[in-house]
């Protein structure tokens, strides 16, 4: 090396810096690269995108390949630019500086920088590299697997401890992939993680209690029935006598049509008209519900809980609302249950769901206890408040704000 000039040294030395910070790049790329992406544009037909998803079916072999390439350039640059520095500061203090610069040089050049713009564009970078080490891999081979042998060998512990580790992810990192590393529009983005959170969420959840259930009492009298079937906001009501516990069937008030006079109308012929009732259990998930909905041709279905006794009313559309939001054309439903206040407070009917809440404003409040707020602030009081009660429910202050019928109507509530 003594006969190079000292201009073809530091030649050499730059060289040697590329080829590093190629081999540093390209092992930043190819790790940072979305793997779901990958997959996609190699089913595409993408050349790069298919031997770089090669590579990575075995990245200890990849990591092995670029690792003892770029340890033999970096062997390689400290022989030339040890030569440098005897030559420039003699043989005592040379070796030592050469060090010191060559290592700051190389951490700059051949490491950070190629790394950051590596990180910024992995695809560009791991796509064109692909083509590179793929050979590199083929010529290097033998050398590659013994050193992943060794590796392999050292390591086997760990990789024992997170083999059944795979690379699907749960729902809750689907969630997050939707929600900060896509372009679907926030409203298609609202849609799939609805029909994600119907598996969390039971037809209780979403069950119109049984208190509020609107009905036909077979047992009143004409005049009432008829005005209960005319001022329905709904398309099917319940039939029962006395009580919905003795129900007859689902009235479709579509068939009602032929018999609203006073003339034509008899209760044995709304009967005749009613469906059998469906019910089903308030265990069910909604997943398992809606499918079962499909498979019965039933849109209302009766909820009962473990003694057979019903509980309340769900829907299909009351499990659809859970994926696409309110499209009900109840006009009630236009008055709001959740109102802001001035000071960043909320006013909330009592009887909105805890769910409700939590996804109307982003609240996390428990949803694993009491459905409703009147319910989830009565079991943290655990006791019946006798007026303004104040509670603190996570990271939320709660306030009673009016009271009747042994029922807390509306609470004031703000995220502290």
């Amino acid at each position: 090396m003594s006969e190079l000039s000292m201009g073809m040294l530091l030649l050499i030395i730059v060289v040697l810096t590329i080829i590093s910070a190629y081999f540093a790049g390209s092992e930043t790329a190819m790790m940072a690269l979305n793997r779901y992406r990958l997959r996609h544009l190699a089913n595409e037909g993408h050349r790069g995108a298919r031997k770089a998803n090669r590579l990575l079916q075995r990245p200890d072999r990849l990591l092995g390949v670029i690792l003892v390439g770029n340890n033999i350039v970096i062997i390689l640059a400290a022989f030339v630019a040890s030569e440098v520095a005897e030559r420039l500061l003699g043989d005592t203090a040379g070796p030592i500086v050469g060090a010191i610069v060559l290592t700051v040089y190389m951490l700059i050049f051949a490491e950070v920088t190629p790394k950051t713009v590596a990180a910024a564009r992995p695809e560009a970078l791991a796509f064109s590299s692909a083509y590179i080490l793929q050979p590199l891999l083929k010529v290097s081979r033998p050398l590659v697997i013994f050193v992943n042998w060794i590796s392999n060998l050292m390591a086997a512990p760990l990789i024992a401890r997170t083999a059944e580790k795979s690379e699907t992810l749960s729902v809750a990192e689907l969630k997050t992939v939707l929600n900060e590393h896509t372009t679907i529009p926030r409203v298609h983005q609202d849609m799939i993680v609805g029909i994600l959170d119907l598996e969390n969420a039971t037809v209780e959840d979403i069950m119109v209690p049984r208190a509020e259930i609107a009905g036909i009492d077979i047992n009143d009298d004409t005049a009432t029935i008829l005005e209960a079937i005319e001022s329905s906001q709904h398309t099917r009501l319940p039939v029962y006598r006395e009580h919905i516990d003795d129900v007859v069937g689902i009235l479709h008030l579509r068939r009602a049509s032929r018999f609203t006079s006073r003339e034509t109308f008899s209760k044995a012929a709304l009967v005749r008209e009613t469906e059998e009732p469906y019910f089903v259990p308030m265990s069910s998930a909604l997943h398992t519900q809606l499918f079962n909905f499909r498979r019965q041709k039933r849109r209302v279905a009766l909820v009962v809980d473990e003694y057979g006794e019903i509980q309340g009313m769900a829907t299909l559309e009351d499990i659809l609302e859970e994926i696409v939001g309110e499209f009900t054309t109840d006009f009630t439903s236009d008055l709001g249950e959740i109102h802001r206040q001035n000071d960043g407070s909320y006013v909330i009917n009592g009887s909105v769901l805890v769910r409700d809440v939590n996804r109307a404003l982003g609240w996390d409040l428990p949803t694993s206890g009491p459905r409703t707020m009147n319910g989830l602030v009565l079991e943290h009081l655990e006791a019946f408040p006798d007026g303004q009660v104040g509670v603190r429910i996570g990271r939320y202050a709660i306030e009673t704000a009016r009271i009747t019928d042994n029922v807390i109507r509306t609470v004031k509530g703000i995220a502290l």
